[in-house]
């Protein structure tokens, strides 16, 4: 079984978004049972939260089904060895994950849009308030991450 953690700052848009969408795709191809998919945040602000209502909304436009009782939660050091794939949606993530997790000995840190062989960030609609750009940069991230699976 392969187990992924989509990681971003609050676990509130981008990384549930993309928990969701590689869920839907996973369970479309009939490869649901191969794989555990989980989100998380690099920061304590928004634990306890469930995803933000916008990004609620765009999954929904798209048909993706998304659990409402998602709630934000923080990275933890033991995550390292839970996942194959910790996936991170921009550079700050990044950073701020090696604090958590100092060490990536495997490798398995990387960032989301790298599956595409673009190098930039995941689009944050926290800051540019558009979730279907999300939605797309995420769409193409995992299903170019699928196939390196």
């Amino acid at each position: 079984m392969k187990r992924i953690l989509f990681v971003c700052h609050g676990n509130i848009c981008r990384s549930p978004m993309a928990e969701f969408i590689l869920k839907a795709l996973v369970k479309s191809r009939g490869l649901g049972e191969r794989f555990y998919i989980e989100s998380a945040a690099v920061s304590d602000e928004e634990r306890g939260n469930p995803i933000y209502p916008p990004a609620k909304r765009c999954l929904a436009q798209h048909g993706v089904w998304f659990d409402p009782g998602k709630r934000a939660r923080r990275v933890v050091p033991s995550d390292y060895e839970r996942f194959d794939r910790i996936i991170c949606m921009d550079a700050s993530n990044l950073r701020l994950i090696r604090r958590i997790i100092p060490m990536d000995p495997e490798g398995k840190i990387h960032l989301m849009m790298s599956y595409t062989g673009v190098g930039r960030d995941v689009a944050d609609p926290w800051y540019t308030g558009d979730f279907e750009e999300t939605f797309q940069d995420l769409l193409e991230g995992c299903e170019a991450m699928l196939i390196t699976l």
